[in-house]
């Protein structure tokens, strides 16, 4: 008998490791640069952990650290994401120039539709051209914002109200385009905006509008200016990444859920959510009485030609690299064309 209830106990602690394993849980930290309140945070990241939290029945928990909570700046973000400091990063591509390329192409001037559409064509132009890049990451999700736009203390009109205007720019690409049309370009991620506005460091941003009511903008300038057309004046590339290891520790099961919660749709969502952050930031500026320029046709085509010298570059800049700039952008225009049709 005694015998008999040692190995009793035996197998029901084996099964009790058994069923232990299989409900193994986890927690997750996501790592992000903006307010809790901004859009992506509130309107796509926090929906996305409340997900997997309900999908897993819970064995996979969600932290959210907005603000650079877990410190660090926001250029070291992907880097955290790579080394395992945190498990999930959401940051600007552009953050870190020359270690995405390949990506940058998604940049370029007058490239853009809308958020919705040119994030799932980013994230199948990534999956064929660019996925060296993310090694050592498991991508979630890729995605751009909605047309970028001027946001000044002065009206821009024309192309030429633009000369010597400090005005931020988010990455190299956007830079170097902000310098062949005449402005003065100052790097800076975007929390940093709302200070660099109301101490004067800068004459305006570029962001699209789904950014501007968490940085206060249309609080701290007057101006907005828009560009005529189906293609707006540029894009950032975001990424909304996962640790290597932390996903392959997964269990099959938990795989699972991190998967369904991955890939084109959800990087389609992204942008959704930054195309309706953009009304809302739109709308924000209006009832404030701010001054909205939309310019026409005419003048949206002087700004397109001024910016072509930008696209030259970047194709210059891939030969020095041995890249075939020319071939990618005929990829990233086909992949755009195909969510247009």
């Amino acid at each position: 008998m005694k015998l008999f209830k040692t190995m009793t106990g035996g197998a029901l602690a084996a099964v009790l490791l058994s069923t232990t394993a299989l409900a193994q849980e986890v927690t997750l930290r996501v790592h992000q640069m903006l307010p809790a309140q901004a859009t992506i945070p509130a309107q796509a990241i926090e929906p996305w952990a409340e997900r997997v939290e309900e999908q897993s029945d819970g064995r996979i928990q969600v932290e959210l650290y907005p603000a650079m909570q877990l410190g660090g700046t926001p250029p070291s973000l992907y880097d955290q994401a790579l080394d395992g400091v945190v498990d999930v990063i959401w940051t600007v591509l552009g953050y870190t120039p020359g270690r995405f390329p390949k990506s940058e192409v998604f940049e370029l001037p007058f490239m853009l539709t809308n958020g919705e559409e040119t994030s799932a064509a980013f994230y199948n132009y990534v999956q064929e051209n660019a996925m060296d890049e993310f090694a050592g990451v498991h991508v979630i999700a890729l995605h751009t914002h909605g047309p970028g736009l001027f946001h000044t203390d002065e009206p821009i009109e024309t192309l030429e109200d633009l000369e010597g205007m400090k005005i931020r720019g988010g990455s190299r690409i956007i830079s170097n385009m902000l310098a062949s049309l005449g402005a003065e370009p100052v790097g800076m991620p975007v929390p940093q905006v709302t200070e660099a506005l109301s101490r004067g460091v800068i004459n305006g941003t570029t962001i699209p509008w789904e950014v501007t009511p968490a940085l206060r903008v249309s609080e701290l300038v007057d101006n907005h200016t828009e560009f005529s057309g189906d293609r707006g004046l540029y894009t950032q590339t975001f990424g909304f990444v996962m640790n290597q290891a932390s996903y392959d520790s997964l269990p099959d099961d938990l795989k699972a859920v991190i998967d369904a919660n991955s890939g084109l749709e959800t990087s389609r969502e992204f942008g959704r959510v930054m195309d309706q952050g953009d009304v809302v930031g739109r709308q924000i500026a209006e009832e404030g009485g701010n001054n909205i320029i939309l310019l026409d046709d005419e003048e949206t085509a002087r700004w397109r030609e001024a910016a072509q010298p930008t696209i030259d570059q970047w194709f210059a800049d891939m030969e020095a690299v041995g890249i075939d700039g020319h071939a990618l952008y005929e990829a990233a225009q086909a992949a755009l064309a195909a969510e247009t049709e």
